[in-house]
């Protein structure tokens, strides 16, 4: 009659070059390469290793949610809160960056907040 619902698939093992690409594109804000490497491994990856994909293309949507957040604290500049919110943002995408690798290298999926989902 009723049947108990199907557990979800288990994800499947990343190998220890895709763990490292994966921590590499948390961590590019940081080395500095901002989008650049999390674009790069998605285009690449896409096809071969889709966890490793999504990790690149979560890290992506948020250098480029980023990209627009400091675009708007520039505006902002002129009238003197813009100055605050871009420490405010430069410390929380550190942390979240630091958070979000470490999380990926535990094999766990870290959703990056207030993210705009680009890609």
């Amino acid at each position: 009659m009723n049947q108990p619902p199907t557990p979800p698939p288990a994800p499947a093992p990343v190998s220890s070059d895709d763990k490292i690409w994966i921590i590499l594109c948390h961590l590019s804000l940081i080395l500095s390469v901002g989008f650049v490497l999390p674009l790069i491994v998605y285009i690449v990856k896409k096809q071969d290793a889709p966890n490793t994909a999504e990790h690149a293309r979560e890290a992506l949507n948020f250098h480029i949610s980023l990209l627009i957040y400091s675009i708007a604290c520039l505006a902002l500049t002129v009238i003197l809160i813009g100055i605050p919110l871009f420490f405010v943002l430069a410390i929380g995408s550190i942390v979240l960056a630091i958070i979000a690798s470490v999380k990926a290298s535990e094999g766990v999926m870290y959703r990056y907040p207030l993210t705009i989902r680009f890609v």
